[in-house]
């Protein structure tokens, strides 16, 4: 059983948040496994050499971590007022989202279920 009223337990649940600078898309349509070959390109580089990275890979699912990029860079310059120099990505990871099932018909009036799977994108940014 729990220990302190429940406002008590939220309010300490609150006060060790992650300050750092993120941003998170949801409901992403790309799979997580397409998305992790992007995020695992950029883990752990400074900001400016990962957008370089993503502005020229082919894959669509860069296009979509390069605008997610962008957003955490800028929440990291407006809300936390951090310098773009000294920034780089900590953490990058893609969570499955709900998949959408979708018909394909086939030969002798068969059936085939397609399967168009999402995901949620995280990126955390930290300071050098």
């Amino acid at each position: 059983m729990a220990k302190g009223h429940r406002s008590q337990i939220k309010r300490e649940r609150n006060a060790n948040k992650d300050t750092r600078p993120s941003a998170k898309l949801s409901y992403a349509r790309v799979s997580v496994q397409k998305a992790c070959y992007v995020l695992d390109a950029i883990r752990g580089k400074d900001v400016e050499s990962a957008l370089g990275i993503l502005t020229y890979n082919p894959r669509y699912a860069s296009s979509v971590v390069k605008k997610l990029l962008e957003s955490a860079i800028a929440n990291a310059e407006n809300n936390n007022g951090l310098s773009r120099e000294n920034l780089y990505v900590a953490e990058c990871y893609a969570n499955k989202a709900p998949t959408m099932k979708r018909i394909q018909p086939r030969a002798q009036g068969r059936a085939y279920r397609i399967e168009k799977r999402t995901s949620h994108i995280s990126i955390v940014l930290d300071e050098r």
